[in-house]
């Protein structure tokens, strides 16, 4: 993968191995506003280390919700100002369990498994919150300044949806405050969580904020976000844990670091090379983009670009 014709000969593969599934799965409608979406649409974006963009599908502009891809992004916030000291309050262990369980977070007396499932994610918001007094708005600025667009924002009637449905939410950031792994006010924390989730961005927007990863942590005015080897941290947590409980089985058919989204959006790193968005907004029966996965899949099988 060198030129221009290579990436469109292979986004043109991609899309013909997925049209035919443009549809499939259900749409994320324990969140009202989600269910709003149309499960009809699909985009595929390629951005490279070398700064070009490749795109395909009628929908790689279309802006969608973040949801829980952000938590990449507040990870990576965390530890390049916390460093190390994140993980005395969060583990690195795939769940084997749902991504909202409160069973799992009371018998491990309220430290999350891992920073890709909710209640890890509250805890990387809560230190995020610690760290610069504006959780929302420290992300908002990095993805505004990657993408090179100011005009990212949060979606304000997702935000409020999340809200107003978010009750095992608090039940998980309540939990984690009884066992003293909480250290701001647990409404601020999930106002802040809620409004980081409903974060818009487009399939090519989502490809460029990945770069930060496939450059090693490098950003794109050429500043050192995170150390070469916290940058390699932040992905083998995403290859483990980022596809809630299906990290095996795209380990297994992809073959990259992936974060998942219930917005339905897919972000995938090549390190050193590439990074990849895919978005559908039809889920499988674990929260994952059915066409998403299919066209990383794809783009996969025929880049031979894989970790393994």
């Amino acid at each position: 993968m060198s030129d221009r014709d290579d990436y469109a000969e292979v986004l043109d593969a991609v899309m013909e191995r997925v049209r035919s599934h443009i549809g499939e799965g259900r749409v994320a409608d324990y969140i009202p506003e989600l269910a709003n979406v149309d499960p009809d649409e699909f985009g595929f974006a390629v951005a490279t280390v070398d700064g070009d963009l490749y795109s395909v599908g009628d929908h790689s502009r279309t802006r969608f919700s973040m949801q829980s891809i952000t938590k990449v992004f507040t990870l990576a916030l965390v530890m390049s100002r916390s460093g190390d000291s994140v993980w005395k309050r969060v583990h690195r262990e795939p769940s084997g369990n749902s991504f909202n369980s409160l069973y799992q977070l009371e018998f491990e007396s309220g430290v999350p498994r891992n920073p890709m499932i909710n209640p890890g994610a509250l805890i990387v918001t809560d230190q995020l919150l610690s760290d610069t007094g504006d959780a929302v708005g420290a992300l908002g600025e990095l993805l505004c300044a990657e993408t090179g667009d100011p005009d990212l924002h949060t979606d304000n009637l997702v935000a409020r949806s999340e809200d107003e449905h978010g009750d095992r939410n608090r039940s998980l950031a309540y939990l984690m405050s009884s066992f003293g792994n909480m250290r701001n006010p647990v409404p601020e924390v999930l106002d802040h969580y809620f409004r980081q989730c409903a974060i818009t961005v487009s399939c090519e927007e989502l490809a460029r904020v990945g770069l930060l990863l496939a450059r090693h942590g490098r950003r794109a005015d050429g500043s050192q976000l995170l150390s070469r080897s916290d940058a390699r941290r932040v992905m083998a947590v995403m290859l483990t844990c980022g596809t809630y409980d299906a990290a095996g089985e795209f380990a297994y058919r992809v073959g990259l670091p992936c974060k998942s989204g219930v917005g339905g959006g897919i972000l995938a790193i090549v390190p050193g090379r590439c990074s990849v968005a895919a978005w559908g907004p039809g889920l499988d029966a674990k929260g994952n983009s059915v066409t998403a996965a299919l066209a990383l899949e794809a783009f996969t099988d025929i880049t031979n670009c894989s970790v393994f």
